[in-house]
């Protein structure tokens, strides 16, 4: 029967894209998973794969038209022969070799050794995410793997984790190193078959990370030879601009993730330097572009162990380059404001002091600071929808639910899970959702939704001793709470009779940033006021 090929939804806030174009032509067989044609959207450019085998009987969406998620845009239908499902050989691509390949986590048992091989792959650990990097190899050729024991370690733009084995059997051979930055589906590593007989892993040579969102083989020869180098990172909507304009793209600064050449870095180029050989020959944008991830397999999450020598260039590993990315993308997109206010936190230091034994005993978990503020943010929230809410082209999405983002701090660098709808959980649910998420993004168990559909950030700098700071939002929010650390000070108590005198009272700063464009002074200013009442008159029952 006829499959049906919908636009897909790169992403929770993108609700078009433009088909820039198809790879295949009507009577073309094509292959599940085949790269079928090439989507623009204002947040991505990618190819799309195709959702079955068979032949591409109709394109009902030209190239250079933009429309919504869900829209057919082609039709599929089976071939009826032996060739149209059968699994095409490919070794130079980076998808893997069967079509039917299931993913890690569902692919059967093999035998231990001696018996039949399995493919180990790149998963996709989110609808939006095409890659992944590798950053390190938790067992070695020859090694013994137990089902689902934790085998390699990935990055990816959302979320780093351990991924586990798919089958019990002994690590025969890795096909990609530690370091290279691959396609999901593309097969890394083999359990079983002629189990250790390789001595060392197989060092390919890294073809998938040459573009971010295509095989090599899927590159037109011709595009390929006028703009792009052998370890260029760039998407085809990229590529396609580069060779219309005659541009050579070894002389674009890449400010994406591990170098990527993004739309608007090809595009400023050519704003500032004009076509073709107008430009000098070797003139940046910006600073130098940093290394591929797959240029150095130090460049991985666990390089903090092993400190830089003074003088030593180091390549950003995956996390610290998208980071990097996001925080100047926020700068560049919200009008950054920031606020701060003065709490008096001492009814909430003796609450604690007061009930932290107990309160561990009873829920099993430890009574932080952070789930008071988190309380009184959701509280407040509530109240005050707008600073809970996020622009969306030329409007503003007044968000349903209350999704909190708790940075964490990382050996690594910074990651921020997300508590959905916390705005139905009590103090004791705040307190251990926060404990947990914490706890699974030290050890790499985040799953890809929970580090991602924010409505409202909060982090806390203070425990390092800072007394406040000006936090950048977190994109797509338009607010982010600062939290100082906690200091004694003198300050001046007013009795319920008028009478002034000073004490010795806990302090803390919050600092709120938000988004001028839509939140004004005035509602930031009510937001840290209601806040500030909420946590000096403390009445909330904490379980």
């Amino acid at each position: 029967m006829p499959t049906e090929v919908i636009m897909p939804q790169m992403g929770e806030s993108i609700f078009e894209g433009t088909i820039t174009k198809w790879l295949k032509k009507p009577g073309d067989n094509v292959q599940r998973d085949e790269p079928l044609f090439e989507i623009s959207t204002d947040k991505v450019d990618a190819e799309i794969p195709s959702p079955a085998a068979g032949v591409l009987s109709e394109i009902k969406i030209p190239e250079g038209t933009t429309v919504q998620i869900n829209t057919v845009v082609g039709v599929i239908n089976e071939s009826g022969s032996a060739t149209a499902s059968a699994p095409t050989p490919q070794p130079t691509t980076p998808k893997a070799e069967a079509p039917a390949q299931t993913p890690v986590a569902s692919t059967p048992a093999a035998p231990a050794v001696g018996g039949a091989a399995t493919d180990v792959i790149m998963p996709q650990m989110g609808e939006s995410i095409f890659e992944g990097t590798i950053t390190k190899w938790l067992k070695q050729v020859g090694d013994s793997v137990q089902r689902d024991e934790s085998l390699f370690e990935i990055s990816t733009d959302k979320v780093d984790a351990e991924i586990p084995s798919p089958a019990a059997g002994v690590l025969s051979e890795i096909k990609v190193p530690a370091g290279t930055t691959v396609q999901i589906n593309t097969v890394v590593g083999v359990i079983g078959g002629a189990a250790g007989t390789a001595a060392t892993p197989a060092v390919p040579a890294p073809a998938p990370a040459k573009t971010e969102a295509a095989p090599a083989s899927t590159v037109e020869p011709q595009e390929a030879a006028a703009s792009v180098s052998e370890n260029m990172r760039s998407s085809p909507l990229v590529r396609k601009i580069a060779k219309d304009n005659n541009l050579d793209l070894n002389r674009v600064a890449g400010s994406g993730a591990g170098g990527r050449i993004t739309k608007t870095d090809v595009l400023g180029f050519l704003e500032k330097h004009g076509t073709g050989t107008t430009a000098p020959a070797a003139v940046p944008v910006s600073a130098p572009a940093p290394p591929t991830v797959a240029a150095k397999p130090a460049a991985s999450p666990a390089a903090p162990t092993t400190p830089a020598l003074p003088g030593e260039l180091v390549p950003l590993s995956r996390m610290r380059a998208i980071i990097a990315q996001r925080m100047i993308d926020s700068k560049r997109t919200n009008a950054h404001v920031h606020t701060v206010f003065k709490i008096d936190f001492t009814r909430i230091v003796k609450i604690r002091e007061k009930e932290k034994s107990k309160y561990e005993q009873r829920n099993g978990v430890k009574l932080t600071y952070m789930p008071f503020i988190s309380r009184a943010v959701i509280a407040t929230l509530r109240k005050m929808p707008i600073v809970n809410a996020s622009m969306e082209g030329e409007a503003i999405r007044y968000h349903q639910n209350i999704n909190l983002g708790i940075a964490v701090a990382l050996d690594w660098g910074l990651i921020v899970p997300v508590i959905k709808q916390a705005e139905e959980r009590s103090f004791v649910g705040v307190a251990r959702a926060i404990a947990d998420l914490a706890e699974r993004a030290r050890g790499k168990k985040l799953k890809p939704d929970e580090v991602g559909s924010g409505t409202f950030t909060i982090t806390n700098p203070g425990i390092f001793g800072e007394q406040f700071g000006t936090p950048i939002i977190n994109q797509p929010e338009s607010a982010i709470l600062g939290v100082g650390g906690l200091f004694k000070e003198p300050a001046v108590i007013t009795d319920d009779s008028g009478t002034d005198s000073i004490a010795i009272r806990h302090m803390i700063h919050l600092t709120l940033g938000f988004d001028h464009r839509i939140i004004d002074g005035a509602d930031a200013g009510r937001f840290m006021a209601e806040v500030k009442k909420y946590l000096e008159n403390w009445s909330e029952d904490i379980g």
